[in-house]
């Protein structure tokens, strides 16, 4: 007489199969490809881990994939990181969401500062400031692509095309603080979603709705955990400590008024306030950097996003340029090269750590939340706003970069820098119309554009 069959415990039996189909090392290997194609801003980067792990390992669905993405899309920080983590934490859980968001920034953090120190070291050189001559103005036309593409997907109502305004205005003309910008986007959204639920209906996500090819992972199967008071507790505790233990050393090794402890203070701040990705955050960066701190010249702020556009990894990585600039012309004590180092990894610590933070802290309760319409109109409140923010960037790059003085006029509480129209730089709008054509009629990728408006930067040198 045959045996009854053993029945295994629905928990474990997912356990195992997610154990099974999603090997740790094969992660691991997959994150570190997903990693080395990450160019191209978050657009780029969130398609190359929809295309890896949506469409061709299957390991997720696509409506969970468009899930996680919108929670990340409400968080300070890039949203393109962040998605890795939790998307690394629901097929791995905790050490999966460590490794995939670790690797996903590494290859640009080893890049960038090895490009930081060639700056430092050659940027004076005519050869290095005329490949800097191509790529500024490249950029403009890259902020631009990108004011274009976030606003096709996110202004679908014109009550949202108005929240895109008046953040362009707030910040370009009244000088407003950037998280107020964010709060007020925020709750105009969660107002819409209240009292003109059309106007946010299917706002704020990427990519369409389909439900692609199906995975191979039921949702049921991924990892998750029970959120609770004594989990959240214990999370913001490590996470608090690994945040704030390098900073505390640094700042009683060198002193609270060394640069390494202003930038570890500033650069944490920000960490909580970059809203809507790099692009979103870099005007107000550019700011305080430039004119408060004086940490680089204007121009230089266009040619680190040069260089973090050319390597991989989120674009929010400049701040490592920003910080190494910084830290090498004031290194106190020490040697300006191991100053520069220190000042670029402190930075990066402070703000990529939160992401971890805000990812293993809110994940469960969201993963409860799928759906939620409240979160959904604020979200789509906040990417409304993040047009004007990126056009308030593109807008403080063309002046910098197209003119070689500006001039600020005032009316009472308003105040508006404008360009001098005698100092016009003509080769850099020749080259910044030829890098709008490349980018919008020829739909070139970032990185090729760059690398040819590097070429054309050099062919200036032959100018008389």
């Amino acid at each position: 007489m045959a045996e009854d069959p053993v029945v295994e415990d629905p928990v474990v039996a997912a356990q195992r199969q997610r154990r099974d189909l999603v090997p740790f090392g094969e992660a691991v290997r997959t994150w570190f490809a997903i990693s080395l194609q990450t160019f191209g801003g978050p657009a780029g980067q969130i398609a190359v881990m929809q295309r890896t792990l949506v469409e061709e390992k299957r390991w997720i669905g696509q409506q969970r994939f468009l899930h996680a993405l919108n929670y990340c899309m409400l968080l300070p920080g890039p949203e393109a990181q962040q998605l890795a983590v939790y998307t690394g934490w629901l097929l791995n859980g905790t050490r999966g969401g460590l490794v995939a968001g670790t690797l996903f920034v590494l290859p640009g953090v080893v890049a960038l500062l090895a490009l930081s120190a060639l700056y430092v070291a050659a940027g004076d050189t005519a050869v290095v400031a005329a490949v800097f001559a191509g790529l500024a103005p490249a950029v403009v036309a890259v902020v631009v692509q990108a004011v274009v593409r976030v606003a096709r997907r996110a202004l679908a109502h014109r009550a949202l095309l108005l929240v895109a305004v008046a953040a362009f205005a707030a910040l370009t003309v009244l000088g407003a603080p950037f998280p107020l910008v964010v709060a007020l986007a925020a709750a105009v959204g969660w107002a819409l979603g209240r009292w003109l639920p059309r106007a946010v209906a299917g706002g704020g996500g990427h990519g369409g709705a389909a439900d692609g090819p199906p995975p191979v992972i039921a949702d049921d199967a991924l990892h998750a955990e029970r959120p609770s008071a004594r989990r959240a507790a214990t999370v913001l505790a490590v996470g608090l400590a690994v945040w704030g233990l390098p900073l505390a050393a640094v700042t009683a090794w060198t002193g609270t008024g060394s640069v390494f402890t202003q930038q570890g203070l500033f650069f944490s701040g920000t960490a909580l306030v970059t809203f809507g990705g790099a692009y979103a955050v870099l005007a107000h960066v550019a700011q305080r950097a430039v004119e408060t701190y004086g940490w680089l010249a204007p121009g230089e702020m266009v040619r680190g996003l040069a260089l973090a556009e050319s390597t991989p990894g989120p674009l929010i990585m400049v701040v490592q340029f920003v910080a190494f600039l910084g830290a090498y012309r004031d290194p106190g004590g020490l040697d300006p090269w191991a100053a520069g180092v220190l000042g670029a990894l402190l930075t990066t610590w402070v703000t990529f750590v939160p992401c971890f933070v805000f990812i293993f802290l809110g994940a469960p309760h969201v993963e409860r939340l799928r759906g939620n319409r409240t979160l959904s109109a604020a979200l789509t409140g906040i990417t409304a706003a993040v047009v004007g923010v990126i056009a308030n960037l593109a807008v403080y790059f063309a002046l910098h970069t197209l003119f070689a003085a500006t001039t600020t006029a005032s009316w009472g509480p308003l105040r508006v820098e404008l360009p001098v129209p005698g100092s016009l730089r003509w080769p850099s709008l020749a080259i910044a119309v030829a890098a709008a054509g490349m980018v919008f009629a020829l739909r070139w990728s970032v990185l090729r554009t760059l690398g040819v408006c590097a070429l054309l930067g050099l062919a200036t040198l032959l100018l008389p």
